[in-house]
């Protein structure tokens, strides 16, 4: 049996071993299907259609008066189509697991095991510790896809939190990865968040191997081996009248292989709510990402800035707008968008307009990434 299913599994015989549930137990069908639409006005029209569909099983038990054992077990199943001009239409379809998790908690620690989200830090827009997922902040449904973990986290009293993971079986490029993990090598971190004045600050650490393969060429007859990967991260966040917060992470592969070894990126951030009619939140972040040989030398890389706008129009609307610079290529990426919001049912309608090549969030499959100029409607149902 491949480890990687063995949550999966678990699930299974967890959830079976209950087949009558008392007041203290409780199942749960719930799910999202969503069907959108793109378009764009920088060429041939060449419109694509798009469906998704996330069903979730949660199912969850009381263990004593402060221990709660639940899992949860969901699949990512999308199909697309893309109408070219002039030539055949361009599908794209898959259907994999999304989550599968099993959790025991107390009021102040938690062990979770399975395929699930991990993710961490201060910033928003541009996040340098995006090491386990790949959130693109446009995205209004946040998909991202989970990595197959042992999770321990534990809360005293005084708002601190300690976590450590252990990690197995996970071979995508997350975030801003330059490689994949190494999908035989176990990888291990850990994270230490302590309140500090009005916020908080955190030190994150994470061991792998990296698949490097991709990055050089085949030594002679001999693929390139996996080599160890270190990754440092520190973050804060505080209430100054206004949110400010900074992000940093340093990621070293040690090799004598790759002629830039080290990786950095740092944000900063400000965020405020002016009272404009029903209040105007204003988000402003700068991102440096950058390689280097050594770990704080010259280096090469590329800035962005961001700034976000949100504005509610009442109950059930909002608009927002993300617009980025790239100071390297002085290119502008602008996102204007519109959502309607019922208990149920949300309905998004979306405005881009950005260079054809990006050097940003590519997307998620099946999702489009927004890259030139159209527009996409989206809607989502909860059930």
């Amino acid at each position: 049996m491949r480890l990687r299913a063995i949550p999966i599994v678990l699930i299974a015989a967890f959830a079976s071993s209950f087949p009558v549930l008392s007041p203290a137990q409780g199942f749960d069908l719930s799910g999202m299907i969503s069907a959108w639409t793109t378009a764009r006005f920088d060429g041939p029209l060449e419109p694509g259609f798009s469906l998704r569909f996330i069903p979730e099983a949660t199912f969850s038990i009381k263990a004593g008066h402060s221990v709660t054992i639940d899992a949860s077990a969901s699949a990512n199943a999308f199909g697309s189509v893309r109408f070219l001009s002039g030539k055949r239409e361009l599908t794209e379809s898959d259907i994999k697991p999304y989550r599968a998790w099993v959790r025991l908690s107390t009021p102040h620690f938690e062990a979770r095991v399975g395929l699930q989200k991990v993710n961490f830090g201060s910033a928003s827009l541009f996040r340098p510790m995006m090491w386990f997922d790949s959130i693109d902040p446009r995205d209004p449904l946040q998909i991202t896809d989970g990595v197959y973990a042992l999770l321990l986290r534990y809360y005293t009293r005084g708002n601190a939190n300690f976590w450590a993971w252990s990690m197995y079986g996970n071979d995508k490029a997350r975030g801003w990865d330059i490689a994949r993990p190494d999908k035989e090598s176990p990888e291990f971190g850990g994270r230490i968040q302590v309140p500090l004045f009005k916020g908080e600050l955190a030190a994150t650490y994470h061991h792998r191997r990296a698949d490097i393969g991709r990055l050089i060429p085949v030594l002679g007859p001999l693929p390139v081996s996996p080599v160890p990967e270190d990754r440092f991260g520190l973050d804060g966040k505080w209430d100054l009248g206004v949110g400010a917060w900074f992000e940093g992470s340093l990621i070293h592969q040690k090799t004598a292989l790759l002629p830039l070894p080290w990786q950095r990126a740092l944000n900063f951030g400000l965020d405020y709510t002016f009272g404009l009619g029903s209040g105007l939140n204003v988000l402003a972040e700068h991102f440096r990402l950058e390689s280097s040989s050594r770990a704080f030398g010259a280096g090469d890389g590329r800035s962005f800035s961001a700034l976000l706008l949100r504005y509610p129009l009442g109950l059930l609307d909002e608009t927002s707008g993300i617009f980025y610079y790239d100071w390297k290529n002085r290119s502008v990426y602008r996102f204007l968008s519109w959502k309607r919001t019922y208990n149920a049912l949300s309905l998004n309608l979306m405005l881009f307009w950005n260079p054809k090549e990006l050097l940003v969030f590519q997307g998620q499959p099946g999702s489009g990434s927004f890259a030139g100029k159209g527009f996409q409607l989206l809607l989502a149902i909860h059930f």
